[in-house]
């Protein structure tokens, strides 16, 4: 069985402890790496180069969203999944926006945050069913995926996604943004998933609908 390898990041250690107990105790996970600050948490990952990150939205020197946010830049592969006391949607409108790929509440049941790492594991948007069906319905479509409300695209995946519609090849958008050609792919993979588009011709009309082929 493949492991969901996670790095937890939370400053209160006595947080970390349970949540490490929870889910090492998993047959299909292992907690590889802890991190007490939003700094920490980008050199835990580049060390132990886990599948996703646990990651409380408030903790000193970086916080939850600014660590979210550098990990698209420098881990595009590694998905996060915010663990919070915020239950205010501006939270969860933030969280998406920086990147993250689901929400999940700290007083909530211990199920339904292994039952995210799952989901987001095998690459969905999870957000808490504690968080109210309407605010969710508004954010995640019946796949499952970002929508409605919210766009869930990080800013660099919105970037790549603009410039793929305006016909850049992965080669010219790596050059232009000073990315690998490998890392603007994935960002590629990760916004049409998103979006559920499945072609070039979907992006053009995608973007056609958003006005970015019309702004400079």
């Amino acid at each position: 069985m493949a492991l969901i390898r996670i790095v937890l990041a939370d400053d209160h250690s006595v947080v970390r402890a349970g949540l490490r107990a929870l889910i090492d105790a998993q047959p299909d996970m292992e907690v590889v790496g802890e991190a007490g600050d939003g700094a920490v948490v980008l050199t835990q990952v580049e060390a132990a180069q886990p599948d996703l990150v646990v990651m409380d939205l408030s903790m000193p020197k970086l916080n939850g969203l600014e660590a979210t946010e550098q990990l698209q830049e420098r881990a595009p592969a590694v998905r996060v999944l915010v663990l919070s006391v915020h239950e205010d949607a501006t939270y969860l409108h933030r969280a998406l926006e920086a990147g993250a790929a689901g929400y999940v509440l700290k007083r909530g049941a211990a199920e339904t945050l292994i039952s995210a790492i799952r989901a987001v594991g095998r690459g969905e948007v999870y957000l808490d069913p504690a968080l109210g069906a309407t605010l969710a319905e508004r954010i995640v479509d019946g796949n499952g995926r970002a929508a409605g409300e919210v766009t869930a695209l990080s800013e660099r995946e919105g970037g790549v996604l603009r410039l793929i519609a305006q016909g850049y090849s992965n080669k010219e958008i790596a050059a232009r943004l000073d990315l690998s050609v490998k890392t603007v792919e994935t960002y590629k993979a990760r916004a049409m998933e998103k979006l559920s588009l499945g072609s070039r011709v979907d992006i053009v009309r995608y973007a056609n609908g958003q006005g970015w082929l019309s702004r400079p």
